[in-house]
């Protein structure tokens, strides 16, 4: 007696129609394995996750005959929980969010845009950043000046020049001009119109150079006997630890 086509093993028909696999799919994402239902996948028909699975199969099996999907595999069971019973997720929520938009499902998107973490690094930090002049260029400039300077070194330091308003960037450059260094090597920010402070700048770029996977401190950079301006009124030091 011949097997119909819906009994077969899952997985494996990546030649033919989804409509006639089973109701039940196993998935193998990133190395996890999930068990759902097609009605579940598609439960948002804009989404990608429901394209992938409407019509003719666009995923690849594993050698199990389990569609593979090559995302991170711990935050997908966040995206089924999602789907099966709309409970938007409280942990791993930055994770969650990057999964939410790759598979393009808007509602959990949405939500999770409206929660603490996201609204206030998207609405938040975000736009403040985006109103600070050449912010991310900055950012990277600093880096390469860092590793530049380690060479045979434990730690290498980086001066940061921090300007508020636009009427601390003459002073600035009068404290630049006296400063002992080379003046190629200070890395400039601002200025910017926001609430946030200098003290909040330099938490924003620790942040995110340590999100670069780089350990790093800051301190008011002090000048030598006779400045004739309060250094730490502009200039920081942030020092890279390398080992």
């Amino acid at each position: 007696m011949s097997i119909s086509s819906e009994h077969k093993p899952l997985g494996k028909q990546v030649t033919g129609s989804l409509h006639t696999l089973s109701p039940i799919v196993e998935l193998n994402v990133g190395g996890e394995i999930y068990t759902t239902t097609l009605s579940t996948l598609k439960k948002h028909p804009g989404s990608k996750l429901a394209e992938m699975f409407t019509g003719q199969p666009k995923l690849r099996t594993d050698s199990e005959g389990r569609f593979f999907i090559d995302r991170p595999g711990t935050c997908f069971k966040y995206i089924l929980e999602y789907l099966r019973s709309n409970q938007v997720p409280t942990q791993c929520i930055q994770d969650v969010y990057k999964e939410a938009l790759f598979y393009d499902i808007e509602p959990l998107i949405k939500q999770l845009e409206d929660s603490p973490q996201i609204f206030g690094e998207l609405v938040a930090r975000k736009q403040f950043l985006a109103r600070v002049p050449n912010y991310s260029e900055n950012i990277e400039l600093m880096i390469r000046i860092a590793r530049a300077e380690a060479v045979a070194s434990r730690r290498s330091s980086v001066i940061v020049c921090v300007v508020r308003t636009e009427e601390d960037v003459a002073r600035c450059q009068d404290a630049l001009n006296s400063l002992d260094m080379d003046k190629k090597s200070v890395v400039k920010f601002g200025p910017w119109k926001a609430a946030p402070s200098i003290s909040d700048l330099l938490d924003c770029i620790q942040m995110d150079v340590e999100a670069k996977g780089y350990k790093i401190s800051f301190q008011p950079h002090v000048a030598e006997k006779g400045f004739r301006f309060k250094s730490h009124d502009f200039f920081y030091k942030f020092l890279f630890t390398w080992w």
